[in-house]
């Protein structure tokens, strides 16, 4: 089995020289207790053995499709995804991108905001062909509770929301409609 560090990729992709968001291609298990595959081969027959799933693929699958989790399975080099809306993938990037937007805090558009930015930025959004990460079961988080229970929480997150896509709008200018378009046609 060969070791696989992400460290790799960033400096065969030259990351330094070019905006890019790494993307970490995101499994979950349902089980408490997996052993944890050790090369993406092991990975992808425990995905063919519904021990591994694609993150999120039964409650959210728009939050990870557009990392194409089948061209994934066959692909050798990076390859690179366009952003769809509430596209929000695991990301490796430069410490100078853009900062998260401190508006969304607790459950909801907090990584969808950023990937959004990027994008706007005109970050390449770039999938690691041998990188993985797999999301371990936990009891809900507290902030989503108050996601799915609260109206009032929901209707805050929305005008944020909206905040966001007009401050994107005047610092990106019509670069920024198709994100709104987008929002709308939903």
């Amino acid at each position: 089995h060969s070791s696989y560090h992400p460290r790799n990729s960033i400096q065969q992709l030259e990351l330094p020289q070019r905006k890019a968001a790494l993307i970490v291609p995101a499994f979950e298990t349902l089980h408490y207790r997996l052993t944890f595959p050790k090369s993406k081969a092991e990975l992808l027959s425990m995905l063919d053995m519904g021990s591994l799933y694609t993150f999120r693929y039964h409650v959210w699958p728009k939050g990870h499709a557009p990392t194409d989790y089948a061209k994934w399975r066959t692909a050798t080099v990076p390859y690179r995804v366009a952003w769809q809306p509430d596209f929000e993938p695991y990301v490796v990037v430069r410490r100078d991108c853009p900062k998260y937007d401190q508006r969304f805090v607790g459950f909801g558009w907090n990584k969808v905001s950023h990937i959004m930015e990027l994008d706007a930025q005109e970050y390449e959004l770039l999938v690691l062909p041998n990188a993985f990460m797999i999301h371990m079961p936990h009891a809900p988080s507290f902030d989503i509770s108050k996601f799915r229970l609260s109206a009032g929480y929901r209707g805050c997150l929305q005008t944020l929301r909206e905040e966001f896509h007009q401050d994107l709008s005047r610092r990106y200018g019509a670069a920024a409609l198709k994100y709104l378009t987008a929002e709308r046609s939903l």
